[in-house]
């Protein structure tokens, strides 16, 4: 759920980061489908500003002249793991505005995520204020924000038992950045291969 932090007045010499795993782009194109569904059919196009994507460390700023030390942090960190086992399954729900595929909760997910948060908590003084609040939820987001709580009732029965199936294997952290309209790719940081 921190996709939706919104920064409006942000220092200049700062952008907004946030970290995830994507899918391979046959689960993206999947999941852009079903987020153009929305826009089409609930209206809702906010989550057609990022990729498809399991976040890991929600939304932060970061000096942009210091990326390099985010950048090679994440390179350290993404070097000592091995690639990880997903598995999507079905649509689930944070009522009454998101709408996301379910990513199940395996131990190698949540030890990941929990490893990561420490690791920018410890080495970069990046911490998601909201992470004490509330239990990591993993999920693809595919309508949220703009989703209004009337078309959130109409569409939910729509998807609540609607079958979905993936597994991949996560092989690389990304590191995204907002442009102030969007989300962009800014870097990828290579896990150990699952058999290394």
């Amino acid at each position: 759920m921190g996709d939706s932090v919104e920064i409006i007045d942000m220092d200049k010499r700062t952008s907004l980061y946030f970290i995830a795993l994507l899918p391979p782009q046959e689960i993206q194109d999947y999941a852009n489908r079903v987020k153009q569904y929305f826009a089409e059919r609930y209206n809702s196009r906010h989550a057609q500003k990022s990729p498809p994507h399991i976040t890991l460390q929600a939304p932060f700023e970061w000096d942009r002249e210091s990326v390099s030390v985010l950048e090679q942090s994440l390179q350290n960190f993404a070097n000592q793991r091995p690639s990880i086992p997903i598995s999507l399954s079905g649509f689930a729900a944070f009522p009454p505005r998101v709408i996301y595929i379910n990513v199940v909760k395996t131990p190698q997910l949540l030890t990941l995520q929990a490893d990561l948060m420490d690791s920018m908590m410890r080495e970069l003084g990046i911490v998601d204020p909201m992470a004490k609040q509330r239990p990591w939820a993993p999920h693809m987001t595919v309508a949220f924000k703009d989703l209004t709580k009337q078309n959130f009732k109409a569409a939910w029965p729509e998807f609540e038992h609607k079958s979905v199936q993936f597994e991949f294997s996560a092989n690389y952290l990304t590191l995204l950045v907002h442009d102030g309209g969007r989300w962009h790719v800014s870097a990828e940081f290579p896990f150990l291969p699952a058999n290394g």
